[in-house]
């Protein structure tokens, strides 16, 4: 079977998932509706035990967290899965044995868990999925639903255990090709930041007032959507491509460098020692490993130190724009760009801001239908203040003009 099963099935059981209990079941007494992935931290008092491989139940539980479910249901979910098989205690519904008799997914779980690792790891997943359906039996949910929820969960888990995103001695070829061609779900359950922004919480830029009089470029509606400002960590957008504003020898640094490398760990340096740095200017692309992001695309910005010239307004230029050509040219159609060379290289924001809007907008205009949206990711209050400030100049609204777009 294919994992395109397995996720369906994984999406099938989240609706499930989001059923409201008005039940109350022994110890565990549930106020009606509020919902089960809210009652994880019930389990707390549950004396559940069974066998599961560590590395499988940690993996699982990381997803969990990754979708939004809290630190201390992950950690309770980690503790209790210890070494034996599933145990019904009194006031705890024992729903990983009935489950079994009527999942629609267990034929897909073991074929995937067999592939992972022969009949030993099957055993152990499968232990896992036992006891995972006892944990959220006790919450009052189908043994449909949780058989088909945690098949899904620990197949997937299971199926992506030889992946360590965490270790140097993981080859990076066989890590990146993994990545790229895994689903969003098996992605998730292998990112390392503390959570994550899907496109769809990143809000389109929206001119308001009115229209400014002093417009460099004319209006262009095709444009303005594709724009967003966004504040916060870029090493958490979930799109196709961060920039990393990097140094010359790609290896890691401060600021959004820094993060970048953290977040993606310790494979993204061993990809960038093979490309041989990068040039004042130039653009490289490497994977994302343990980030959101499916890409990074690394640039190196001018080092101005408050004296900007004409030297380093091309620069800063050729940044934004070779990066934004690497994205065209690996079909990536989500790109977000830090503020480049405006921390300790010196360039003052408030000239760099008008240097990338104006190549951004050049470049739009360009290649409008090979992109969907460009993100400025800013961190301080002051440079997303400065964008609000400019971004009418550069992608104004009033009438539309007349356009080949």
């Amino acid at each position: 079977m294919s994992l395109g099963v397995t996720s369906m099935a994984f999406q099938m059981s989240i609706l499930a998932c989001r059923i409201k209990i008005p039940a109350s079941f022994g110890s565990l007494t549930h106020s009606r509706g509020i919902s089960s992935a809210k009652l994880f931290g019930a389990v707390s008092n549950l004396n559940l035990i069974c066998n599961v491989n560590v590395a499988t139940v940690n993996r699982v539980s990381k997803y969990l967290l990754n979708s939004g479910v809290g630190k201390e249901t992950c950690s309770v979910f980690t503790r209790r899965l210890s070494v034996c098989q599933p145990t019904l205690r009194p006031g705890v519904i024992n729903s990983g044995r009935s489950a079994g008799k009527f999942s629609t997914s267990s034929a897909v779980s073991r074929s995937l868990q067999t592939r992972g690792g022969g009949a030993h790891s099957h055993g152990k997943a499968r232990s896992a999925r036992q006891g995972f359906c006892a944990l959220l039996g006790a919450l009052g949910l189908s043994t449909i639903a949780v058989s088909l929820h945690t098949s899904s969960l620990c197949a997937m888990a299971t199926d992506s255990d030889s992946i360590n995103l965490d270790s140097a001695n993981t080859e990076w070829k066989e890590a990146k090709k993994f990545l790229l061609s895994a689903t969003l779900l098996e992605r998730r359950a292998l990112y390392r930041t503390s959570g994550f922004h899907p496109l769809e919480e990143i809000p389109v830029w929206t001119p308001s007032g009115l229209p400014t009089d002093d417009a460099l470029y004319p209006t262009n509606v095709a444009l303005n959507p594709k724009i967003s400002i966004f504040r916060g960590d870029i090493t958490k957008l979930e799109i196709d491509a961060i920039v990393n504003a990097a140094n010359k020898t790609l290896l890691g640094g401060g600021g959004v460098d820094g993060s970048i490398h953290r977040g993606a760990g310790p494979l993204l340096k061993k990809e960038c020692a093979t490309l041989g740095g990068c040039e004042t200017g130039q653009a490289h692309i490497t994977g994302a490993y343990g980030l959101p992001a499916k890409h990074v695309i690394h640039t190196v910005g001018p080092i101005a130190q408050g004296t900007v010239g004409e030297r380093e307004r091309d620069s800063l230029r050729n940044c934004y724009r070779n990066c934004l050509d690497t994205a065209v040219r690996h079909q990536l159609r989500t790109v977000a760009f830090p503020c480049i060379s405006t921390g300790v290289y010196g360039y003052p924001p408030d000239q760099a801001v008008d240097v990338a809007l104006a190549t951004v907008r050049e470049y739009l205009e360009e290649h409008h239908a090979q992109l969907d949206r460009v993100i400025f990711c800013v961190f301080m209050k002051s440079d997303e203040e400065l964008y609000q400030e400019r971004l009418p100049r550069y992608f104004p609204h009033g009438h539309e003009m007349k356009s080949k777009l």
